[in-house]
């Protein structure tokens, strides 16, 4: 393990006081970050590095920022999914193993942990759903929810990273039993259980929305794209995905978390599936089409919502993608270009971040409806397999994970 000589200064005045609630891909996992004062151009070599962290295990999981320390999963030894802290100076303060991770295909831990109030919610390749504590490691409890409640993971492994809602945890099984449970957060008990609509769970994770002050769950099954009513785990609507699903490779993935915005709801994936635009009925208890874009499917690196326009890359094949920008209001195409290859996307003080996963390059880029505007890039030379992990930023710190090795980078202006 390397470790810059000094600790991470622009880190330690972050205060979990000042975000409860940490978690995949930033505010509402709408891969937003709520950040100011960032550069908005960065030295040609790329932003200074501040620490780089070797052997945290193989995975494809984002690493979070809270309570002082940095929180990743990865496969260490064995078949083990193992959740790591560390201090702001890069030293290991604990490791658990917290089940089995996935081994049919792409063996690398998946989930990214969920934390709150001190405490940490992570997912096994395999389905054990688990609450850690955060300063010691310790497994307050655990759920083997893929066995018990008869659960059906898809094609390569759970992907999910907990949704904490209220004092419930809430995970999809899929499968023909249930399609989500909810814990409480507590002590791990059964709280509610939602009735199948069939399909294995997808890869996306669920997300908690407000539409007229009624909060909903958004959580898609390899079938379909689904309300809850968080309250008891009643069905509220339902949509059916499968329909749109007509190339057969990749069918049913569903790897991205929906966005949401103004009653209106975007929902992509990969190969071929069109994005989806629907329009929440007022009482929040029906969806209708509003319009689909063929341009902007997302394989599995996300999207975000800036000023009235969608961004994020599109699926060629499995190798291969551009990037795109298409408008919210319309679903008219903004602009598709080449950068590379397809990757993932974050935003934070206006401007989007782009990793690009064969090669391993980031891209500082300024949102535009015009055309795709790069502005600084550095390319990623730690680390091995597809860079595939979502990147975060914390408190002015641009957080990349390729592999087995995770690396900061000083990206605050002043």
């Amino acid at each position: 393990m390397k470790h810059a000589l000094t600790i991470l200064i622009l880190l330690v005045g972050w205060s979990a006081a000042a975000q409860e609630l940490v978690q995949f891909r930033g505010v509402d996992r709408s891969g937003y970050y709520n950040e100011t004062g960032l550069l908005k151009r960065w030295p040609e070599n790329g932003p200074r590095m501040l620490l780089k962290i070797e052997g945290i295990g193989k995975g494809f999981s984002q690493p979070i920022l809270a309570d002082g320390k940095i929180f990743v999963t990865g496969i260490k030894e064995d078949t083990l999914d193992i959740l790591s802290a560390y201090s702001l100076n890069g030293e290991m303060l604990w490791d658990v193993a917290y089940g089995r991770s996935w081994t049919a295909s792409y063996i690398d831990s998946r989930s990214t942990p969920t934390f709150c109030d001190g405490k940490l919610y992570v997912v096994s390749g395999t389905g054990q759903v688990n609450c850690i504590d955060g300063n010691t490691g310790k497994i307050i409890w655990q759920v083997d929810a893929i066995k018990k409640y008869a659960g059906s993971i898809h094609t390569h492994g759970d992907s999910e990273a907990p949704l904490l809602v209220g004092d419930l945890v809430v995970y999809t099984t899929g499968g023909e039993a249930y399609t989500m449970i909810a814990f409480d957060k507590n002590n791990g008990n059964l709280v509610w259980k939602t009735k199948s609509l069939g399909g294995n769970k997808s890869y996306a994770s669920p997300t908690l929305i407000r539409h007229n002050s009624k909060p909903i769950i958004l959580v898609q099954t390899a079938e379909n794209f689904i309300g809850i009513n968080p309250e008891n785990g009643t069905l509220l609507w339902s949509h059916n995905l499968m329909q749109y699903h007509l190339n057969s490779s990749g069918k049913g993935g569903n790897t991205n978390p929906p966005l949401y915005h103004n009653g209106e709801i975007f929902v992509t994936s990969g190969y071929d599936h069109p994005g989806l635009m629907f329009r929440l009925s007022e009482d929040g208890r029906s969806i209708s089409l509003k319009w689909r874009n063929d341009v902007l499917d997302n394989h599995h690196g996300g999207i975000v919502l800036l000023d009235g326009n969608i961004y994020g890359a599109n699926w060629t094949n499995n190798s291969n993608g551009k990037w795109a920008s298409i408008n919210w209001e319309t679903g008219e195409t903004n602009w598709e270009q080449d950068w590379i290859n397809k990757g993932s996307i974050i935003s934070a003080d206006n401007m989007l971040y782009f990793y690009e996963e064969k090669r391993g390059n980031v891209a500082l880029v300024e949102p535009s409806p015009e055309k795709l505007n790069i502005v600084s890039s550095f390319r990623i030379e730690d680390g091995a397999g597809p860079h595939w992990a979502h990147p975060a930023i914390y408190n002015g710190t641009l957080f990349i994970r390729h592999g087995d090795v995770m690396m900061m980078y000083d990206i605050q202006a002043n």
